[in-house]
């Protein structure tokens, strides 16, 4: 097996890396203070070419691998899990929902905007009833002549009310259940179509998080987004490349407890020696050292399968379920190491302590991917 990078995928790493150092770093804290979404970071982003990383460049997009797109999420979790989340919600969700299943007018009207950064994207899924059991949801989608009209509200909607362009799901065929589900494609200003209530979060402060709400919206019929129907089933795949992504952003906020951990511990001294110098110390940055790298190996892993066209739900499952909650052993352990100074907002590990919460709960919990895993394992569908 070959571990190795090659020579693009690092020369990105190192793209990311500095650019979220140089432009994201010195704002971070204060848009997690005031709540404010980071728009000119956002613009920026599309310009590097990583608000489109996996559209085509016939579409405007960078056309990079799996591979690629997971470094990237990891640098920019490493120092911001708001723009991180910001970045690859939009990329892998509503983007990639559009480049995967999208006819070529589709891809052609939506594609070059979304990979520009001149549109962000939204994708609704969730319900207020219906989180785990997403088959569940209540939103229907009835033709009528040469539109669908929408009704029904999306919760926890990242880019929820900062989005240009949205893509939903709802029911087209209700006595089918899960198999009666459509996807379209929707516009801010479309008459029926707005952005609900924006959420207060325990983390992520800078990254926008709101309902979406359909009260007779009135969507052209050529905006459904693959087959009729056929919705949740493509749903899932999607959701396949978001658990990579969920799974880069666990471990890049991981790397960046770390990060935290070890320059305090280097520089902060008790009873005559740098924290850094006693065993137990020594001992909890170890752990979380293997624990991050193991994380890193299952999401580049399950990204390499999802550039060969293997099957990779299983793998995106055992890599979002175990980055996601080795994120949160790692932020737990970095504010105990910083003692008090950790549970101040000056220092960083409380942000990220608060942030990567989300990872446990997002793109399906963890209770959802160990169901995955055991039916794989199991050989059950």
């Amino acid at each position: 097996m070959n571990f190795d990078l090659t020579a693009e995928q690092q020369e990105i790493r190192k793209v990311a890396r500095e650019f979220a150092l140089g432009e994201i770093a010195p704002v971070a804290a204060r848009h997690d203070e005031t709540g404010e979404f980071p728009h000119a970071i956002v613009k920026k982003l599309g310009e590097l070419g990583f608000m489109g990383v996996l559209v085509p460049p016939e579409y405007g997009g960078a056309g990079l691998d799996y591979v690629s797109y997971a470094l990237i999420v990891e640098e920019l979790n490493r120092v911001d899990g708001s723009v991180g989340i910001t970045m690859w919600a939009h990329n892998s969700l509503c983007t990639n929902h559009i480049n995967l299943f999208g006819t070529k007018v589709q891809k052609g009207k939506y594609l070059g905007r979304l990979a520009r950064g001149e549109a962000i994207g939204a994708w609704g899924l969730t319900e207020p009833g219906s989180g785990s059991d997403a088959a569940a949801m209540k939103s229907t989608a009835v033709r009528q002549g040469e539109h669908f009209v929408l009704n029904g509200t999306k919760a926890f909607i990242t880019n929820g009310s900062v989005g240009q362009i949205a893509v939903v799901m709802a029911l087209t065929d209700p006595a089918r259940g899960a198999k009666g589900i459509s996807a379209f494609i929707l516009e801010k200003g479309m008459p029926g179509f707005s952005p609900g209530q924006r959420y207060a979060k325990l983390g992520l402060h800078a990254s926008d998080t709101s309902e979406l709400v359909f009260d007779g919206a009135r969507v052209p019929a050529e905006n459904l987004l693959g087959e009729l129907n056929l919705g949740f089933v493509n749903t899932l795949q999607v959701l396949e490349g978001g658990r990579i992504a969920m799974a880069a952003m666990g471990v890049g906020l991981a790397q960046g407890a770390l990060d935290a951990s070890l320059a305090y511990v280097k520089q902060r001294t008790a009873f005559g020696k740098t924290l850094a110098e006693f065993d137990g110390i020594q001992g909890m940055l170890a752990e979380m050292a293997t624990d991050i790298e193991a994380a890193r190996l299952l999401t580049l892993r399950a990204a390499y399968l999802k550039d060969r066209g293997q099957p990779a739900r299983h793998a995106a499952s055992m890599a979002k379920v175990f980055a996601s909650e080795v994120g949160m052993r790692a932020a737990t352990r970095a504010v105990q190491l910083h003692g008090g100074a950790g549970y101040m907002r000056e220092f960083p590990v409380e942000r990220i302590f608060r942030d990567v919460k989300l990872c446990e709960i997002g793109e399906g919990t963890s209770e959802v991917q160990r169901m995955v895993i055991a039916r794989e394992i199991l050989g059950m569908r």
